[in-house]
């Protein structure tokens, strides 16, 4: 069959890879974003070797390689400054045959979406349903989204619309959805002019931590996470705003981060200071969602479900768009090399669920970790790590880093 046609819900990084994955390989695409532009909201986002290994079957490796990856020494701190465990980014490098990299999640996003024709992009767009209707498919069948602007019929359907997803309501409406995660987090990017900062680092104390990662255009992405309770604040998952319910007004993020970290070290005093440089609806708060209970599949007739919609994760190990490229680029491949699409998208469940249910849980785990507040804890898990000799510590990531994409 040669006009091949994917519909694909969200215009996020999940959706535009899978988009991309598709469209090279000869697939019609078309992507219902229900922006009103594509763009990304959000700050940095540390490309793992995993997920450049996934970039590069698509052709972006080259794109992706653009500025400085991380380099030097990374590791965990303590507030006063004492380093928990460093290790050597060349080792990483040597171990997997890639270095990360750190990049503003508009630039991957920008990068993506240049790479599809200008007609595969459908914004303003908001997807309600999908269902199967009778046609000129593979076997006959054929997939309809349904959207606000009219109903789109194709071979099959991809589901990319976040962790509210309205398709994984839809087609799992038995499955309990996400829950909060018992975190909530600020994100940022911040001018690096001026500042010697040129190591990746992140810092526990009880209960927060606060991160800190060079991006490759020079800036500084900068992270902080704290133990929350729901509905505390509620979020504009559109926009990032966020309204204190304690005052009804914005949420002074800035005064915050300075009042919990602001007495942590250097650099992370001068960083916050530059929060005063950017708008201040560039400094992020999110709630941590997750869903805690997997999704029995990753499909449901000719809807595949990528990335959050399917598996969303606490940020805790920097995989949640990681898995999501994953995702992309396995889908992509198995629709375009088993015989028909309700064979590979059985195929691509088996391939994808156990995996980014793993990490689910591992990134679950390192949050518990992180987010000890008894005195005592804290000081054992500071000490377990501080035990620990860094080729452990790097060993340990081979589960996620050393994946490799199918025909790679």
């Amino acid at each position: 069959m040669t006009d091949r046609h994917a519909l694909i819900a969200g215009a996020g990084i999940g959706g535009l890879t899978a988009a991309v994955a598709l469209h090279r390989r000869g697939w019609r695409v078309t992507v219902c974003e229900r922006a009103e532009a594509v763009s990304a909201v959000g700050a940095g986002i540390v490309l793992a070797p995993n997920a450049l290994r996934a970039l590069g079957t698509v052709g972006l490796g080259p794109a992706m390689a653009t500025g400085q990856p991380l380099s030097g020494t990374a590791g965990l701190r303590r507030p006063d400054g004492r380093w928990l465990t460093r290790s050597d980014t060349a080792a990483l490098t040597e171990r997997y045959g890639l270095p990360a990299r750190a990049v503003h999640r508009g630039f991957l996003v920008e990068t993506l979406a240049a790479a599809l024709p200008a007609d595969a992009l459908r914004t303003a767009t908001t997807v309600t349903g999908a269902s199967t209707g009778t046609g000129t498919g593979q076997d006959g069948d054929t997939a309809v989204l349904h959207t606000t602007t009219g109903d789109l019929h194709a071979d099959v359907v991809i589901a990319a619309d976040g962790i509210r997803s309205a398709l994984r309501r839809q087609l799992f409406p038995g499955h309990p959805g996400p829950r909060h995660a018992g975190e909530a987090g600020w994100r940022a990017v911040v001018p690096g002019d001026g500042l010697d900062v040129r190591q990746a680092s992140e810092t526990w104390g009880r209960g927060e931590r606060f991160g800190i990662v060079p991006l490759a255009d020079g800036r500084i992405y900068l992270y902080a996470t704290a133990r929350s309770r729901p509905g505390t604040h509620t979020t504009d998952h559109v926009t990032g705003h966020v309204t204190d319910h304690a005052t009804g007004r914005a949420a002074d993020h800035r005064a915050e981060l300075l009042r919990r970290f602001g007495g942590w070290h250097a650099p992370i005093p001068a960083l916050l200071d530059r929060l005063d440089r950017i708008d201040p609806a560039a400094v992020l708060h999110h709630d941590f969602d997750e869903l805690a209970v997997p999704l029995p599949r990753l499909h449901h007739g000719r809807v595949a479900l990528l990335g959050d919609a399917a598996h969303a994760m606490t940020p805790n190990l920097g995989q949640g768009g990681c898995q999501a490229i994953e995702d992309a680029v396995v889908l992509a491949h198995l629709l375009d090399t088993t015989p028909d699409t309700p064979s590979a998208l059985a195929a691509y469940s088996a391939a994808r669920l156990a995996r980014t249910t793993a990490v689910s849980r591992r990134s679950r785990r390192a949050g518990q970790l992180v987010g000890l507040t008894n005195p005592l804890a804290a000081t054992l898990r500071d000490l377990a790590v501080r035990a620990a000799p860094p080729s452990l510590s790097l060993r340990a990531m081979d589960e996620l880093y050393a994946w490799q994409p199918p025909g790679a």
